[in-house]
């Protein structure tokens, strides 16, 4: 008797392995681009002013207040913010005499050689800016903007 060999087909089999193992990698690089991404976005965005408070001699320089120190007024829509100091001053302090934001434009119209102003314009203290603006404009105190959008944060650094 003879034997036969029977041979047998062998089944081909797939390994899912390399590909499972690369796909979580990807999901796991997206994962981590996700949170980088939306943890930047929630930061609170900041926008740094510059003060420079030492006088400039350049006489082939360009604007009326080159030589001049700013100070810096913020207009929001229920008042206005007194920079460096942060100092809050409510929209009714425009028609008191003794409060800090009068005190301030007293002392600009005393200082008007050596400082101006300038006002920070934010999207909602539109009607505040204008009012700010007349009182200052009405003291023949020299006067620029900045405007600023909402949500930055204000740093005044001298």
């Amino acid at each position: 008797m003879s034997r036969r060999f029977i041979s047998r087909k062998q089944k081909t089999e797939v390994e899912l392995f390399p590909f499972l193992s690369v796909l979580a990698c990807t999901i796991g690089t997206l994962v981590l681009l996700i949170v980088v991404l939306t943890t930047q976005a929630l930061k609170p965005q900041e926008a740094v002013v510059v003060a420079k408070t030492e006088a400039k001699t350049d006489k082939n320089s360009k604007g009326a207040n080159k030589n001049k120190t700013p100070v810096y007024i913020e207009a929001r829509e229920d008042g206005f913010i007194l920079h460096p100091s942060k100092k809050f001053a409510p929209r009714t302090d425009l028609y008191d005499e003794k409060s800090a934001l009068r005190k301030t434009i007293a002392n600009l119209k005393a200082n008007k050689n050596k400082q101006y102003l300038i006002l920070i314009l934010r999207p909602d203290g539109l009607e505040m800016f204008d009012k700010a603006r007349q009182l200052v404009q009405g003291e023949g105190i020299d006067i620029g903007y900045e405007p600023l959008e909402y949500g930055l944060e204000l740093k005044i650094e001298s």
